[in-house]
């Protein structure tokens, strides 16, 4: 078995790949039982968000759990094929220390995504799918992330989606103050959107949500008011400014709705923001007039801005992360050497507890202790040190120079011994 890490990314893949391959919060339990069930797998960790679809595993047929990806998507392995990347041991170790760290990231430094890796790991956790190399993993994954964004200037002058959201409506209308708001879903990528909308105080804001009760959680926060989804194709027309991220397998905002809302409006010109992979809002709304649509991909050059200020704190977390790396590693290496130890414990410890048995019954026969002493120390040394005596007297002359340096370094004998 060993660590391995697949998947596609905004840097691989684009959208419509990428929605393609994500995973649906409610039913990753069942995606990572499946992987681990059929065998690909013997432990793993799914990251699915709006940027990536990553699988973290332990396995010993790496091609196996790339075709598991394609096959529960019910895809062509050939469909996805030119997006993968693949990750083998360290490599997999530092994709994972840069991913939480937010190097990865298409807003370089974010920090929303170490937030949604730790919810994958409790996920695969929930599922009993998380072994011991992962979890070892995740946790190292987790320090090195809190020292990177502890000692460097990583996180600084950041612009977030969200605030790329807010610049990019603000290129489209005069003030926000002055436009109504409709947030679609209540996770918390909304959330972070809401934030920053309600910071700019528009005229109303309106939270739509499948589950009532958490939609009216949201909206007391930012002084506006829920509605269920049931109620968007009425709200759909009430509103400027649409910021939608469900958790939805279907487009919730399909090209026929926005039309109705359009022709509601006067033409009024309708700015669209669909976070959620798969999409919200079906790609053909594009292409109507008076809409502006975005996607997570389409936010890409607004959060470029201050950039340049965090790229000289990239060099000193790469730092920080070869070096984490680096003691993964060496940790990994020696797990190899642990059923030797083991094996060679146990082997010890069916000689001494042979040797013991035979000393208690020495002294239930009444023999004199000192000499019963002596003889199961005795038989122990020999024991112990026949093996490799042994392996010393029959070596050949071409192992006898190496056999005696590990012979040296094993026992820590000097040379004048």
């Amino acid at each position: 078995m060993q660590l391995f890490t697949f998947g596609i990314n905004h840097q691989t893949a684009p959208l419509d790949v990428r929605e393609q391959i994500a995973f649906n919060a409610e039913t990753m339990d069942v995606a990572l039982r499946d992987l681990i069930g059929n065998g690909a797998a013997k432990e793993a960790t799914i990251l699915s968000t709006c940027n990536r679809t990553e699988v973290y595993c332990s396995t010993s047929d790496p091609t196996q759990v790339v075709g598991w990806l394609a096959s529960y998507h019910h895809l062509a392995a050939n469909d996805i094929e030119p997006y993968i990347y693949r990750l083998p041991q360290e490599q997999a170790v530092k994709h994972a220390f840069r991913v939480a760290s937010g190097l990865d990231s298409m807003v370089l430094g974010e920090p929303q995504i170490l937030g949604q890796m730790k919810q994958a790991v409790r996920q695969a956790e929930q599922a009993g799918t998380l072994g011991f190399l992962l979890h070892k993993l995740f946790q190292r994954t987790f320090s090195v992330a809190k020292d990177v964004r502890t000692q460097t200037e990583i996180g600084a002058n950041l612009v977030s989606m969200a605030a790329a959201a807010v610049k990019l409506a603000e290129r489209i209308y005069p003030t926000i103050a002055d436009q109504r708001v409709l947030f679609i879903g209540a996770g918390e990528m909304i959330e972070l959107n809401a934030v920053h909308f309600a910071a700019r105080n528009p005229k109303q804001i309106t939270v739509a949500n499948r589950t009532l009760e958490r939609a009216q959680t949201l909206a007391r926060r930012i002084n506006g008011h829920a509605v269920t989804l049931n109620e968007l194709p009425e709200q759909l027309a009430q509103h400027d400014i649409i910021v939608t991220c469900t958790a939805s397998t279907l487009p919730i905002l399909g090209k026929g709705m926005v039309e109705r809302a359009l022709k509601a409006r006067k033409h009024r010109p309708l700015f669209i923001v669909d976070l959620a992979v798969p999409r919200d809002v079906e790609a053909e709304v594009a292409e109507l007039d008076d809409v502006f649509l975005y996607t997570v991909d389409d936010l890409s050059e607004v959060v470029r801005d201050g950039l340049d200020a965090r790229q000289g704190a990239v060099k000193e977390a790469e730092v920080i992360i070869d070096s984490g790396v680096s003691d993964f590693v060496h940790w990994m290496e020696s797990r190899g050497v642990v059923p030797t130890i083991r094996a060679l414990r146990d082997h010890a410890e069916r000689q001494r507890r042979a040797e013991m048995e035979k000393a208690l019954r020495a002294l239930a026969k009444g023999e004199n202790a000192e000499k019963v002493l002596e003889s199961l120390s005795s038989a122990l040394t020999n024991k112990f040190l026949h093996a490799p005596t042994q392996a010393l007297n029959q070596a050949t002359s071409a192992e006898r120079d190496g056999m005696l340096e590990t012979v040296h370094r094993l026992y820590r004998l000097h040379d004048t011994e």
